[in-house]
């Protein structure tokens, strides 16, 4: 495998502004109780995500089956949806603009299908356990100013967390990804770039990809992508991919048990740019670098590597917040 290296400078300063929810405490028929004053959100996006607020402002509904939440995340306006119970969906739900969706406390779960955030902006997703999907757990399609953080994703068909059709200004953090083959996806298609140049700019910050199988993320066009402060254990085929002219900045992750952690070019598609820096390698080797990755363009303050594990272990998923 063919390994280079490419400069990169960047800043390093605090980020993140605290987004405030005010939750309702209704339990579902054989859910667990959650607390009363409910989830609270964590601290605002890091990265390209920063100044998304969902539903802040509007008013909060608890919803403790589908006909609820199908009805409440595709209302107009803002709003809190506060999950509390098992949903159970058959097909993907279009979620509106200027929306918060969350768990109540350990409770709220998405089964059967998943959230499709398509052509809105404005929108939180948080909190969740996505588990055996039909489709996506969360598809991002064509939206802006989104923000899908500490949930618990599983099990689904298709991908995890996938992003595409010029989505842009979007921040994953502090997600537990398992039991998941093909995970995240950031570009659909190696044809799209009149679409998607110039956006898919996407931060994936504190996750914990746990045994999932291949993109984490796989990335097309996007330009800089931030692959920023997360746990990679027991990877399958591959951690991260760059390919057609995508530039992403792999730094500070901490790599463990990971045969191949990160190359340039997947399957047909041609080869991107990729940096990789000041990252932690256990049982894992430094991957395929090369070519030059665009200004990350936020400040932010890195992680040292080593510290990684343990902090995303201990902080991502659901009831964390």
């Amino acid at each position: 495998m063919r390994r280079t290296s490419a400069p990169y400078t960047f800043s390093l300063v605090a980020a993140a502004a605290a987004v405030a929810l005010a939750l309702t405490g209704a339990t579902a028929a054989g859910a667990a109780p959650a607390p009363l004053d409910g989830p609270r959100a964590a601290a605002g996006p890091v990265g390209f995500g920063a100044g998304t607020t969902g539903g802040a402002g509007g008013s909060t509904v608890t919803v403790t089956n589908a006909a609820q939440f199908t009805e409440a995340v595709q209302r107009e306006g803002a709003l809190v949806v506060r999950v509390n119970g098992t949903i159970s969906l058959s097909e993907m739900v279009r979620v509106a603009a200027n929306k918060t969706v969350v768990g109540a406390g350990t409770a709220g779960r998405i089964t059967g299908s998943g959230l499709n955030v398509r052509r809105v902006s404005n929108v939180i997703i948080q909190n969740l356990t996505f588990t055996g999907s039909n489709d996506d757990a969360v598809n991002v399609d064509g939206s802006t100013r989104v923000w899908v953080d500490h949930n618990d994703v599983s099990n689904a068909k298709d991908g995890g967390i996938d992003i595409k059709h010029g989505a842009t200004n979007v921040t994953v953090s502090w997600n537990r990804m398992h039991n998941q083959d093909k995970n995240m996806l950031l570009g659909h298609s190696d044809n799209n770039a009149s679409e998607d140049s110039g956006k898919l700019k996407v931060t994936y910050d504190h996750n914990w990809f746990d045994g999932t199988t291949q993109r984490n993320p796989r990335v097309r066009f996007g330009n800089p992508v931030h692959v920023l402060n997360n746990y990679f254990s027991n990877i399958g085929a591959y951690g991260v991919a760059s390919t057609e002219q995508a530039g992403v900045l792999v730094e500070g992750n901490y790599f463990e048990n990971v045969d191949d952690t990160y190359h340039l070019g997947e399957g047909s598609s041609d080869p991107g740019s990729l940096v990789a820096r000041n990252n932690h390698f256990v049982n894992s080797t430094a991957g395929q670098t090369g070519g030059s990755v665009a200004a990350i363009p936020y400040g932010y303050t890195a992680e040292s590597a080593s510290g990684v594990k343990a902090s995303v272990t201990a902080g991502a998923g659901v009831g964390k917040i």
